[in-house]
């Protein structure tokens, strides 16, 4: 069945591809930018700033306008930060949250009363492997992302009797722009740094974790698979055998031992 969909984010990766994806299946897709990019055919392109409560509003007000309904919201667009909790500029730990959580919650609050008057709907939010495990070195991105575990928790059950359906997408490493991205939000760090040569081995490891993982449209087909169910389940990790083991072994390993795991992966000394 046809959908109106708004998806966050669709200048690049994940977002870009299940845009694409969606709209070639026939379904009304309204995607949000920042910034004028090169646009795909039959993806309506709107303006959003997660930081703008105003352009949220407008971005939202102006599907319902079109179409008088919303059918599914994908919360994608975020952003990603890294370096030591002690040296990171204040200014980045508050455009992560402001982006990664805060953000969504505005765009999904805009949306619920529409979703409760049309009787119902499911909104699909973004967290992350490292929404289920702190990540060294990426512990404000982390701590979005674990915020948007328990939001997404406490509002499935909120919006239950409105049939309104909220799902959590785990992704583990894929290859995106996001290590790039990342190397413009870095806490400085510099040779002679308490946290230096730590920070440098640690990301190192993330960067290649990155760089090695599946491509973007591996996942963005599998969103495209899960809007076509009537009865998502409320969690779906998308991620390498490994990553979803070490997910398992968080909940059965005693919490020391799974920390020495994690420490010696990310060459933690």
């Amino acid at each position: 069945m046809k959908k109106i969909i708004l998806i966050t984010g669709i200048s690049s990766g994940f977002g870009k591809q299940t845009a694409r994806l969606l709209a070639e299946q026939g379904h009304t897709v309204y995607g949000t930018v920042r910034s004028d990019i090169a646009k795909e055919d039959k993806v309506t392109y709107l303006r959003m700033d997660l930081t703008d409560y105003d352009s949220i509003r407008n971005a939202v007000s102006s599907v319902v306008e079109k179409e008088g309904r919303i059918d599914l919201l994908i919360n994608n667009a975020g952003m990603h930060t890294g370096g030591p909790v002690e040296t990171f500029p204040v200014e980045n730990i508050k455009l992560q949250m402001d982006t990664n959580f805060l953000g969504m919650v505005h765009v999904t609050r805009e949306v619920l009363p529409l979703m409760r008057k049309q009787g119902g709907g499911t909104i699909i939010n973004f967290s992350s492997i490292g929404g289920l495990m702190g990540l060294p070195f990426q512990s404000f991105y982390s701590a979005g992302k674990f915020a948007i575990e328990g939001f997404s928790e406490a509002l499935r059950m909120e919006v239950k009797k409105f049939n309104i359906k909220i799902v959590v997408i785990n992704p583990g490493d894929f290859h995106t722009s996001n290590s790039a991205n990342r190397r413009n939000f870095l806490a400085p760090a510099t040779d002679g740094d308490a946290y230096y040569e730590q920070f440098k081995s640690s990301m190192a490891v993330i960067e290649k974790d990155e760089s090695n993982g599946w491509e973007p449209e591996v996942l963005a087909r599998k969103i495209v698979k899960i809007t076509g169910l009537k009865n998502p389940q409320n969690r779906y990790i998308i991620a390498s055998f490994e990553q979803k083991l070490a997910v398992v072994l968080k909940y059965l390993l005693p919490a020391k031992i799974f920390a020495m795991i994690l420490e010696d992966h990310y060459k933690i000394k």
